[in-house]
């Protein structure tokens, strides 16, 4: 008789890493994230600008909503800096079956202190050991050095495949072994 695999869940479990609690996004939320990302600086390589605190809160009511797609799962969490409880950003993955494109942003204040990368490295581990996940995938810019560098430190590495005018950048996941 075949297993029968339950669905993941709409919403994402939380997750937390050494100095981080990444916590899965809600519309209340986004008050505080349009100040974590109000700095233009944040757009430079992605394009866009600093969101409005309304605008934020309803594209986080349609991501809580989830994806049309059942096959497809949008998870993602708001990071909560435990030290002064102060949110800094976020990460985010698109889920499908055994495979997640990830992407992450740290507010221009809190950058230089490691916290994408321990950030990424946690959401690659949570979503191998909770999600089923096997390959991460991420697009980054060329000319983004600093978001490459969180890739590599997430485990993964560059593709020679181009999307929109940056790398596709990919790696395997293994889920931790159990005790």
């Amino acid at each position: 008789m075949p297993t029968i695999v339950p669905p993941l869940p709409i919403t994402p479990l939380p997750f937390t890493t050494a100095r981080l609690d990444a916590l899965p996004l809600e519309p209340s939320y986004a008050e505080e994230m349009a100040a974590v990302l109000a700095d233009p600086a944040l757009y430079v390589f992605t394009g866009g600008e600093p969101p409005a605190p309304a605008a934020l809160r309803a594209r986080y009511e349609r991501q809580c909503a989830g994806s049309p797609d059942p096959g497809e799962r949008w998870w993602n969490w708001v990071l909560r800096v435990r030290e002064d409880g102060s949110l800094a950003g976020y990460v985010q993955a698109t889920v499908r079956g055994p495979r997640a494109e990830i992407a992450w942003v740290v507010g221009t204040p809190w950058q230089g202190r490691g916290y994408a990368s321990e950030a990424a490295k946690g959401l690659a581990a949570h979503l191998a050991s909770a999600g089923g996940v096997r390959e991460l995938v991420a697009h980054i810019h060329p000319d983004h050095a600093a978001s490459a560098a969180v890739a590599v430190a997430a485990g993964l590495g560059p593709t020679e495949e181009w999307e929109g005018g940056e790398r596709r950048w990919a790696g395997n996941v293994t889920p931790p072994l159990a005790p």
